[in-house]
């Protein structure tokens, strides 16, 4: 038992060694952070809490720091875009939106454009993420066909709300007969199987449009839902 405490306490010891001498990669590179991370968890260290002694002074502010940092930021995003999106979008969406506004401000202060760069991932931003949701507020990740979604609402979304969510996410490159994040009452009928459930279609759809998470358009007497986290989800992968 006394082999094993000495064990990882060398490999702890190791691992302060190896944090000091990365420092700056850790902080810069998402690719690293995360490996770093990894690193930890075997040895029961977690830098994201430890604001205190060695992980607050040798990763300067603190790697625990920049998730906080981060999850304003991400905050941020969310809280702007509400009115469009309804308090829902796409973790690839707000990690596009902050790596380009903070390669935007990093250009204004310097002579010299610095080829853009990935400082943030989408792990970083779904770590962030967890930490908001502590805060309350609503915040959470979910999972919506093949992409991670933030929602920054405390709507109770049920089953009924995620399956014509993924339904919608599924209309990839037109399919299902509708494009990508768009679909009808019919669409739901036949591809759920809902067709002799109209109040159970209406209850879903009708606190969607509530929330603004979907958006109606009345086109030749049909009504077309759309969503706008999938559909700029789908407009990011083309």
């Amino acid at each position: 038992m006394q082999s094993a405490v000495d064990t990882i306490e060398k490999l702890q010891i190791k691992l302060t060694d190896f944090a000091k001498k990365h420092q700056s990669d850790i902080q810069d590179d998402p690719a690293f952070r995360q490996q770093f991370l990894q690193m930890c968890a075997p040895l029961g260290i977690d830098p994201l809490v430890s604001q205190k002694g060695f992980w607050a002074k040798t990763l300067g502010v603190g790697i625990g720091d920049f998730y906080y940092e981060l999850s304003v930021k991400v905050a941020e995003v969310c809280f702007a875009t509400r009115t469009k999106n309804g308090g829902i979008m796409a973790v690839s969406e707000v990690c596009d939106t902050l790596n380009k506004n903070k390669n935007k401000n990093y250009n204004n202060s310097n002579s010299r454009s610095k080829k853009e760069q990935q400082l943030y991932s989408q792990n970083d931003i779904t770590i962030a993420v967890k930490k908001l949701s502590t805060l309350g507020g609503g915040f959470r990740t979910i999972k919506v066909g093949k992409s991670d979604m933030i929602v920054s609402v405390p709507t109770e979304l049920d089953n009924d709300h995620m399956e014509i969510m993924t339904l919608a996410a599924a209309h990839e490159n037109g399919g299902g007969g509708q494009p990508s994040g768009c679909i009808t009452v019919d669409d739901i009928k036949q591809q759920l199987r809902w067709s002799n459930d109209t109040g159970r279609i209406d209850r879903a759809i009708s606190l969607l449009l509530n929330e603004g998470m979907v958006w109606k358009d009345d086109y030749h007497g049909i009504s077309f839902y759309w969503f706008p986290s999938v559909w700029k989800e789908k407009m990011d992968i083309m």
